[in-house]
């Protein structure tokens, strides 16, 4: 056996056991973030925490009802608005005007976009919506975090849109389909698993963020009532709960973090289960 060989099977020994290594870090991370919570927060999850409001500073019991259902109205609104507006912007960059100036400064934008911090975000939509309005709101708050789901959803539109085989625009186009009918009719359904896919992941990401909230939503020990009133969520109130003084504040914290991770645990999951089916189909 050559020194050469040898040296070979030595290099590939270390980096095999290297990338393992890293592996069982990243997923032993991942577990013992997961135990942390579901023993600190599994004990603390009860029928009162989804059904009752939060009772007042040092009081014992009361749950996060109106944090849960503020949470998914913001959503909601962020969904509402950023997804029809990013996959449009994706589709015209992908088909319509993939090389021009335009479009390489749009996507610049979406990807300087991803990299700015959410407190930023935060600032800008309390700077352009909170001060005009002179409150905090449901609105306020889904506008900040449709800021930050848009260039996701860019991004992700326009890269599964171009892993469209150009075969497919072609037959579309040679038995006469215009090409806003080709885009929409063959293009848009045959990369719709990713799309989606895509979609649910930045929904999921956005689902987490408590700066923006912070600015915009700010908290409510109440039920909202309406879009132009401040509105509670559960990552505003974890972050008011844990920095609180009383331990009862401490054990629906971490109830509502494992909430709230387990329902992006949950998005994580149907993404990918909906992007392998889509996968199956298009090989079927």
């Amino acid at each position: 056996m050559s020194v050469r060989l040898i040296r070979r099977k030595i290099v590939n020994a270390v980096m095999l056991a290297l990338t393992g290594l890293c592996t069982l870090i990243t997923a032993s991370t991942l577990l013992v973030i997961l135990g942390y919570l579901v023993f600190n927060g599994a004990s603390s999850i009860d029928w009162n925490f989804f059904t009752r409001l939060p009772l007042s500073p040092g009081e014992t019991g009361g749950g996060m009802a109106n944090a849960i259902v503020g949470s998914f109205q913001i959503l909601f609104l962020a969904a509402a608005l950023g997804i029809p507006l990013g996959v449009a912007a994706g589709i015209y960059l992908a088909e319509f005007s993939p090389n021009s100036v335009f479009s390489f400064f749009v996507r610049y934008t979406a990807d300087l976009l991803n990299g700015v911090p959410s407190i930023v975000v935060g600032i800008v939509a309390w700077s352009v919506v909170v001060v005009p309005m002179k409150r905090f709101s449901a609105l306020s708050g889904g506008l900040a975090l449709a800021m930050m789901l848009i260039p996701i959803t860019v991004r992700t539109t326009e890269q599964f849109l171009k892993d469209v085989p150009v075969s497919m625009r072609e037959g579309a186009l040679a038995l006469g389909a215009s090409r806003w009918r080709a885009v929409a009719t063959v293009v848009v359904p045959a990369a719709s698993a990713g799309i989606l896919t895509g979609v649910i992941l930045g929904v999921a990401r956005i689902a987490g963020e408590t700066a923006p909230l912070l600015f915009t939503a700010l908290n409510n020990q109440f039920w909202a009532k309406g879009w132009r009133e401040p509105i509670a969520s559960l990552p505003v109130m974890i972050y008011t709960h844990a920095i609180s003084p009383y331990e009862d504040w401490h054990r629906q914290a971490w109830a509502a973090g494992l909430v709230l991770l387990a329902l992006v645990l949950f998005a994580n999951i149907a993404a990918r289960f909906i992007l392998s089916r889509g996968t199956h189909a298009q090989r079927g």
